[in-house]
């Protein structure tokens, strides 16, 4: 495969998942402040901008508008939801020949579609553009599963897809642990994850903080959790380059996600929610080591591309 056609395709995964995380980011912190109206949005505010590591420079209060306005609404930063579905438009322009049509014109119908459904929003509510954009993202991905040959570009397709679903993730626990006042947080975090429904059959009815954690964080099942994403992230490194070494791991990309995953998986549960912020610290920063070393080793024919803000939080 070509270079140029590879990155196209792990970048359209990042980037459309990035839009669709972010979206469920700010879902639940919107919620959370309508549940709270007595909470100090300015600070809460700057708590979610710095853990999606965006520098808030304004002396003034920030208000949720701002909030927004930065990390949804930006067209020209990759990092927001409109900037992250641009950058992807744009490389499945570069890919047409890899991806299906279907994806194409869904990347384009929903790059059009943007302007018409926030100037909706500025009327109806905020979650009027948050719920077309992960609709969207989910119509992307069921016609990437069904109309993709399962080759390498499907490789790097979910390869993207699931280092910024680990990070992401990661994010989204930050920004629980700086702002949670009570069960019902917990709650509007599982539902930003789509893991309401799952959990609850899972672990019955009992918001418990510890076993919320477990279940974003260690489920083998759930494919939404870290361990899930790093899981499938290292099958498609191994299957990107097979190993023959008879030592070790020599594959600079895999070896961070295998040391990451190794961490998460064989963690003391019972400390499990007192040492989540290093765990997460040390997800955030394997998923920026990962993405790297696929840049330098699969992409050498321009510089890497640079991931804005990422590894940080």
């Amino acid at each position: 495969m070509l270079s140029r056609i590879a990155e196209s395709l792990f970048w359209i995964g990042r980037y459309v998942e990035r839009a669709d995380d972010t979206a469920r980011i700010l879902d639940a912190f919107l919620a959370r402040l309508l549940e709270d109206p007595w909470s100090d949005e300015d600070a809460a505010c700057r708590s979610l901008l710095a853990i999606l590591g965006v520098v808030a420079t304004e002396e003034r209060r920030l208000t949720a508008g701002d909030a927004l306005d930065r990390l949804a609404f930006d067209a020209t930063d990759p990092s927001s939801i409109t900037g992250a579905v641009a950058a992807a438009r744009e490389n499945a322009r570069g890919a047409r020949e890899t991806i299906s049509s279907e994806m194409w014109e869904c990347l384009n119908v929903t790059w059009h579609a943007l302007s018409s459904r926030r100037r909706a929003a500025e009327r109806l509510g905020p979650a009027l553009f948050l719920n077309f954009v992960r609709e969207r993202a989910a119509v992307l991905a069921g016609l990437a599963e069904s109309t993709m040959s399962r080759d390498e570009g499907w490789r790097f397709l979910v390869l993207g897809r699931s280092l910024e679903r680990a990070d992401m993730t990661a994010r989204l626990l930050s920004v629980q642990l700086l702002t949670s006042g009570g069960p019902g947080d917990w709650r509007t975090v599982l539902r930003a994850c789509g893991a309401d429904e799952s959990f609850l059959r899972t672990h019955g009815g009992t918001l418990n903080p510890t076993r919320i954690v477990e279940f974003l964080t260690l489920d083998r099942l759930f494919p939404r959790s870290a361990l899930h994403a790093l899981t499938t992230a290292e099958q498609c490194l191994r299957e990107l380059a097979p190993g023959t070494e008879r030592a070790g791991v020599r594959d600079a990309a895999r070896r961070p996600i295998g040391q990451a995953r190794t961490r998460l998986e064989y963690a003391d549960q019972t400390h499990l929610l007192d040492e989540l912020p290093v765990h997460l610290r040390a997800l955030q920063q394997a998923c920026a080591a990962c993405s790297a070393a696929v840049s330098a080793r699969y992409f050498k024919h321009a510089a890497p591309v640079a991931w804005a803000r990422e590894g940080g939080g």
